[in-house]
């Protein structure tokens, strides 16, 4: 077996490694070297998410985390990697059938690599986080183990089935529900409940209600500085270069948008030929992505209340590009469409790319926030927490099964749980960096060398 011939090149309890290198490069110059081309005036809101605690550090830094990663000992099996596999990028949406799955659910750093990259970022997030809940270290640390324990389980189980029952398995939000009632508290069951109700609400129309107004009977976006700001009159300023404002002309919008809908199969294009575009805003979202340039745009149908909002966001290299020995893509966007396509067993049907004739960026394109939920994890006690893990591990291991070799993978794990205590091992060592880290950021605002604006 490939797998299990591996250990001897790699063994298991190697994984365990991270020792702080003395050629490591600054974390901050990682962060700021990453700030090149997006909108300055964003960049402090970036900061000042990120200063607010160690987890919200770890949720910004993945170019840190890839740096640190490409000095540990990897197995050389590839697969479709997240890039970005923290919990907090996993949670609830509605698949094309109108069904509500969980599932990994960001993938601006996918890029074909090293299965074991992703596990160890899950893993190291389940550390920071439980800290921050307030866990015990050896709580914190048993999240971890049941990371690795999760995944190396369903791996096996994948490894011994059809690819095409690996292609069409997912987990819905009924499933969450009924692993968290049989696991978790009666206070995470309720958790539970709350977010996939509160999810069925995120429609379409919610957020056209919360979002746009209507104006002399049109429908327009509401402006929200810094958070969503309409591109239009002055506005235009804080998007694009001044010397671009001229040829961003109703046209030009529109080429973007046909763009677009060449990426989409026909019958998507064929729906979306009965909208016609009405606006275009500027929205501010996330942590690590803040000052990349991400919009939302609202399109109308000839029937009465009839309009859907889409979001684009710019993609540019994913943080693994510099690290993994894969082709690098002639367009970043598309390369997340890709790997979502890949990845997700449900992918939004909307889910499209195209790139600026104006200024060669990169953009793809989704459903805004449809029947989007996300876990409270603040909130957890110990044992939602760990029924949460394992299935963020589930859903990580089927898609790395999909894009991958799962026997591969399975056969280097094996039965028992040396790669587990391993994981365990360099999460929480992992853990204590980010926190260092975080730290470093914390003076750097002090100092002046970053600046950041917190509360936004």
């Amino acid at each position: 077996m490939v797998g299990k011939s591996l250990r001897k090149e790699t063994p298991r309890s190697a994984h365990g490694f991270w020792q702080l290198g003395a050629d490591r490069p600054d974390p901050i110059a990682l962060l700021q070297a990453q700030d090149e081309g997006r909108l300055p005036h964003l960049l402090p809101i970036k900061y000042g998410r990120m200063v607010a605690s160690p987890f919200a550090f770890l949720r910004g830094s993945a170019v840190v985390m890839a740096a640190d990663l490409a000095h540990t000992p990897m197995t050389g099996l590839k697969t479709q990697l997240c890039g970005d596999a923290h919990l907090s990028n996993f949670g609830l949406f509605a698949s094309r059938e109108r069904t509500l799955v969980f599932d990994v659910n960001d993938f601006d750093e996918t890029y074909p690599g090293s299965w074991e990259w992703d596990l160890k970022r899950l893993a190291a997030s389940a550390v920071v986080a439980g800290r921050e809940n307030g866990f015990s270290e050896k709580v914190c640390r048993k999240a971890a183990l049941l990371v690795g324990e999760a995944y190396r389980k369903v791996m096996a189980r994948f490894a011994e089935v059809p690819a095409l029952d690996i292609w069409y398995y997912y987990v819905e939000a009924g499933d969450v529900e009924k692993i968290f009632a049989h696991y978790a508290s009666k206070k995470g069951q309720k958790q539970t409940a709350k977010m996939v109700s509160k999810a069925r609400t995120k429609t379409h129309e919610h957020s056209l209600q919360k979002l746009t107004q209507l104006v002399e009977g049109r429908r327009e976006f509401i402006s929200d500085p810094p958070l969503v700001v309409p591109i239009r009159g002055e506005n235009i300023h804080t998007f694009v270069e001044d010397d671009l404002v001229e040829k961003l002309t109703l046209e030009a919008v529109a080429k973007t948008l046909r763009g677009y809908l060449d990426s989409l199969e026909n019958d998507r294009r064929q729906l979306l030929s009965h909208y016609r575009l009405r606006d275009i805003a500027l929205r501010v979202g996330g942590v690590g992505s803040v000052g990349t340039r991400c919009m939302v745009v609202l399109l109308e149908g000839g029937a009465e209340e009839d309009a859907l909002i889409l979001q684009l966001k710019e993609a540019g290299p994913s943080v693994l590009e510099p690290y993994q020995d894969a082709m690098p893509p002639e367009s970043h966007a598309q390369r997340v469409v890709e790997g979502q396509r890949l990845m997700q067993a449900t992918p939004d049907i909307f889910l499209g790319w195209h790139e600026s004739e104006l200024t060669g960026r990169h953009f793809y394109w989704r459903q805004f926030k449809d029947m989007k939920g996300s876990a409270d994890v603040a909130a957890m006690d110990k044992t939602t927490f760990g029924s949460y893990l394992g299935v963020c591990s589930t859903c990580l291991a089927r898609a790395h099964a999909r894009a991958g070799d799962p026997s591969g993978i399975a056969g280097y794990l094996g039965k028992g749980d040396r790669f587990d205590e391993a994981l365990a091992d360099f999460a929480v060592a992992y853990a204590d960096q980010t926190e260092r880290d975080h730290q470093s950021l914390v003076d750097a605002v002090k100092s002046g060398r970053v600046t950041a604006e917190t509360g936004i």
